[in-house]
């Protein structure tokens, strides 16, 4: 359990783990693959919070297709609409 806190790759037991931190952390490439799989990680996180938010609007019902989508840009009119019929399926 030591290892998995540790900030430093030198500080580690487990050379292996070790070796593996220091690539992500201290190699250029590692850092650019690292930071890649932060960026996707972000991205699908904004991406399920604006399908939870247009889904939660179509369920109140109160706005348009065109007027979610301009209040969540990062959904096309499509995806508005197929999320709104698998909303209406389960409705």
């Amino acid at each position: 359990m030591h290892d998995f806190s540790c900030t430093n790759p030198d500080d580690m037991n487990y050379e292996a783990l070790a070796k593996k931190a220091r690539y992500f952390k201290q190699d250029e490439k590692g850092v650019k693959a690292m930071c890649k799989v932060m960026e996707d990680m972000r991205n699908e996180a904004a991406l399920n919070n604006a399908r939870e938010t247009a889904e939660r609007l179509i369920i109140k019902g109160k706005m348009t297709l065109e007027e979610i989508a301009e209040c969540v840009p990062l959904l096309s009119l499509d995806e508005l609409r197929e999320i709104e019929m698998r909303v209406m399926q389960l409705a």
